[in-house]
């Protein structure tokens, strides 16, 4: 890790915006000289900026206003493998307080002793993760609103209204959002920047707090045992309704060929 100490920003407040993009970002042969971190890459964008990439589909952009991010993001999307339609943000108000500790009042904006690459990094860390989290939380709710008739109809009734198709298309969504979410991010990972910094812990834990990262990424795992669940359900209904149908199809066999000796039997009878 290539890192300076000095701010690399100017000024006393800046914000710091979170997108996620995409599924993967390409950081090969982005690296440089003058690189404040390697994990998360993390450089200055013209005078003013920092732009931290992860490699999970989150582009942080601090100290850069909103022109500048949106030229930045478009010169990135040849990097972009899987973009989103529609992207996730997540938001920060940073302040140089160098009389306070780092620390983050409710509804304030985040003080910092110095406005240093380490401790941007970990912000960038935090939002980053924070976004990423808030898609997959809009994801599985989308999959707990189209299962819920599923589950009404089977809880009112004992059966499930739809067909196959419906069915397996409710399977795949359910197995789709559960690939995408179990993915690369590891949200209660320590960030590689502390094993170099650990006098920052602190300030991560605060951040990690403030954004709720542990309790949310705890209730998206159970929301995704759940996801898990519902689509064990649906494929055990799937196959208990053909193991009906082969089945009937058996017993309505044995009934033709029953009657078609009872059929013989008596013809030979009567002739």
């Amino acid at each position: 890790m290539n890192q300076a100490s000095k701010s690399p920003l100017p000024g006393t407040r800046i914000t710091a915006r979170a997108f996620f993009v995409a599924e993967r970002i390409n950081t090969a042969g982005l690296e440089r000289s003058d690189v404040l971190s390697t994990t998360p890459l993390a450089f200055r964008v013209g005078e003013d900026g920092v732009a931290v990439l992860f490699r999970y589909g989150v582009v942080v952009l601090i100290g850069l206003n909103a022109l500048e991010e949106d030229e930045f993001l478009r010169g990135l999307e040849q990097r972009m493998t899987g973009v989103f339609a529609r992207r996730e943000e997540e938001t920060a108000n940073i302040e140089l307080a160098a009389e306070k500790d780092d620390q983050i009042p409710p509804g304030g904006p985040i003080y910092l002793q110095s406005l240093s690459p380490e401790r941007l990094i970990l912000i960038a860390e935090a939002l980053a993760k924070s976004a990423v989290l808030a898609r997959h939380e809009r994801e599985v709710a989308a999959v707990f609103d189209q299962t819920e008739p599923f589950a009404r109809e089977l809880a009112s009734t004992g059966r499930m209204a739809g067909g196959r198709r419906a069915i397996l298309q409710q399977i795949g969504n359910a197995l789709s959002v559960q690939h995408r979410v179990t993915g690369p991010v590891a949200v209660s990972e320590k960030p590689d920047i502390l094993w170099d910094k650990p006098e920052l812990e602190r300030l991560y834990a605060r951040l990690a707090d403030e954004y709720e990262l542990k309790e949310r990424a705890e209730a998206l795992n159970r929301k995704l045992h759940v996801v898990a669940e519902t689509a064990q359900v649906l494929t055990d209904i799937i196959d208990t309704r053909r193991s009906l149908r082969l089945e009937l199809i058996i017993v309505f066999l044995i009934l033709f060929e029953v009657m078609i000796t009872v059929y013989q039997l008596a013809s030979r009878v009567f002739s």
